[in-house]
């Protein structure tokens, strides 16, 4: 490979280049890896249309609900490695500043991270990648996601749940597919039945929804999940715009 003002360089490539090449970057990781990001110009491949339409409330309990009931667990990659990243953060610490040994340790501490990146990214990769080929329609939450975390309880989970990264995926997956990608706004969603419309009040710890005036009983996030279809088909125009429509059925 040649770039402009720098020479010929030697690569692995990953996978041939489709479509007109447009920009590249080359970055240097924390690790010491070098990457080269070619960014091209490609034309739209729609996949055949699947008649599917599905609503998607992300969560900390589950990762995902849909609105056929489904539920994607939520893997909660650095929870599950935090054990052995305050090992290496601690032998970090240990070491004296300048030294050869703290920066050997700076690397371990970096390859740690970048496990943890590696893992979420493949995983929002993976379920992006089988929604878009299953659904014609998708609609989700239009996340806050940078005020949601000031909730100092919450951050951790929320930034480790990666909702921006998934949705990220799916929107530019979704383009790339031909299908119909939605953002819808999130208030209210969970407190409001799916079925006659009734709002009533629900603390976080009230994970079951049951309406006192259809006898509606739900999991809250399947509830949110089929409240989210029904305003992303609303304004779509795929059905009216009435609190008793059910796009669901």
């Amino acid at each position: 490979m040649t770039l402009s003002k720098i020479g010929a360089i030697c690569t692995v490539q990953h996978r041939p280049l489709e479509g007109t090449p447009k920009t590249c970057a080359v970055r240097r990781t924390a690790t010491g890896k070098w990457y080269v990001t070619i960014a091209c110009e490609v034309d739209a491949q729609p996949l055949p249309d699947t008649g599917e339409r599905l609503g998607i409330d992300v969560g900390l309990t589950s990762f995902a609900t849909l609105s056929t009931g489904e539920q994607t667990s939520c893997p909660k990659f650095l929870r599950t490695d935090e054990k052995d990243l305050k090992r290496t953060q601690r032998k970090l610490s240990a070491a004296a500043k300048g030294t050869s040994e703290r920066a050997k340790r700076r690397q371990i501490v970096a390859r740690v991270h970048e496990r943890i990146v590696h893992r979420r990214t493949n995983f929002a990769h993976q379920q992006s990648r089988r929604l878009v080929n299953r659904c014609a329609v998708i609609v989700v939450e239009d996340l806050a996601v940078n005020q949601m975390v000031h909730n100092h309880c919450l951050a951790k989970s929320i930034q480790d749940a990666a909702w921006s990264q998934f949705t990220s995926h799916l929107a530019y997956k979704a383009a790339y597919a031909g299908r119909q990608y939605v953002a819808v706004n999130p208030a209210y969603t969970s407190q409001t039945c799916s079925q006659c419309g009734h709002r009533q009040k629900l603390t976080l710890a009230q994970r079951t929804f049951a309406c006192p005036c259809c006898g509606l009983t739900l999991d809250r996030d399947h509830n949110a999940a089929r409240n989210i279809l029904t305003l992303g088909l609303q304004r779509l125009g795929l059905v009216p715009r009435s609190p008793s429509t059910c796009a669901w059925e």
